[in-house]
């Protein structure tokens, strides 16, 4: 079979069949009586062979190796072509994201794509003062899309870059808790605990939503961030939890005032003062939750949480009777607003 015939039937162009030969790939084993090239069957075989481990990203110079040495084993060199796909899928899927926040942004001309480029690559930086100076120094147009922060977010352990971040997100605009949301669902705690403070920080019932739902998290951290934003926006169902980091002694300051705000709405008081007498009487033998608790009741408005306190002072421990009557004779002497 002449060269033309091969290359329509192989789907091979001419050129690609002489460049072959050149390598010495693939040599047709006759020659016309007019001197033109002849492939025989076992010819259009190994073109064969040759394009399919070409379809595999085999460079020529691997094929010719492959096809000449009969000790060649394939495995090396597979799980080799395995880990180059894998790094340039990984490229191609990092550029396809660079271009959809490229186009998220919708720039006006190629200085706002500029722009946008030089963000995304502080934000990938290293150097953790660049990252922070790449969100910091962002104040001019295009805005950035949320997408890219949040990503940025969920995966940055500093503080400091993280709370700029945080602060770029909440006046980027757009949804910016729906980006979040997926890091409320991360299996990795620390993700969400970051997830969770960019929320708190982003106005709407939807951020809100997300807040009591993660009043249940298995991770104390994410119940403790997310019982103190709830309580700042008014959910009662925060109290639970703020009870509980006042018994544990975690932040529990900012738990019991926490508690004192709730609980100046007449509809949360009641529950708040049941809920930490309950613990008082779950507690009946540990001094330090006690005066924890009773100074958690300090902060509360209103003649039962004095009550409470009154009876406090009779405690059977002298150091919890001392702190709850020294409370309650403050809050009686605390003029009525």
């Amino acid at each position: 079979m002449l060269i033309g015939e091969v290359a329509r039937r192989c789907g091979v162009s001419t050129r690609m069949l002489r460049h072959y030969e050149s390598l010495g790939l693939v040599r047709p084993t006759g020659r016309t009586v007019g001197g033109y090239r002849e492939y025989s069957a076992a010819d259009i075989r190994r073109i064969f062979h040759v394009e399919g481990l070409r379809s595999l990203g085999m460079s020529l110079r691997q094929i010719g190796r492959a096809l000449e040495d009969p000790a060649f084993t394939p495995a090396t060199l597979v799980g080799d072509l395995v880990r180059r796909t894998e790094d340039r899928l990984q490229r191609e899927q990092e550029l396809l994201e660079r271009l959809r926040t490229i186009d998220a942004a919708a720039p006006s001309g190629w200085e706002d794509v500029l722009r946008v480029v030089e963000l995304l690559r502080g934000l990938g930086s290293p150097d953790a003062a660049r990252r922070q100076q790449a969100v910091l120094a962002r104040t001019e147009e295009p805005a950035v899309p949320v997408d890219p922060l949040a990503k940025a977010i969920l995966a940055e352990s500093d503080p400091n870059v993280a709370g700029a971040l945080r602060w770029a997100l909440a006046r980027a605009g757009g949804d910016g808790v729906a980006s979040m949301a997926p890091g409320l669902r991360s299996g990795d705690a620390e993700v969400r605990q970051r997830a969770l403070r960019a929320i708190a920080e982003l106005p709407g019932p939807e951020a809100g939503a997300l807040l009591a739902e993660a009043l249940d998290d298995p991770d104390p951290v994410v119940r403790r961030l997310a019982a103190l934003a709830a309580g700042r926006r008014g959910n009662a169902d925060a109290v639970p939890v703020l009870a509980a980091m006042v018994v544990e002694g975690t932040n529990d300051v900012e738990a019991a005032e926490m508690l004192g705000t709730l609980s100046s709405a007449d509809e949360h008081a009641d529950r708040i003062i049941g809920v930490l007498a309950g613990e008082l009487a779950a507690h009946p033998a540990d001094p330090a939750v006690r005066i924890r608790l009773a100074q958690a009741l300090a902060e509360l408005p209103g003649d039962a949480a004095r009550d409470v306190l009154r009876r406090l002072g009779r405690d059977e421990d002298p150091a919890v009777a001392l702190v709850a009557s020294a409370l309650a004779q403050a809050l009686e002497a605390r003029p009525e607003s």
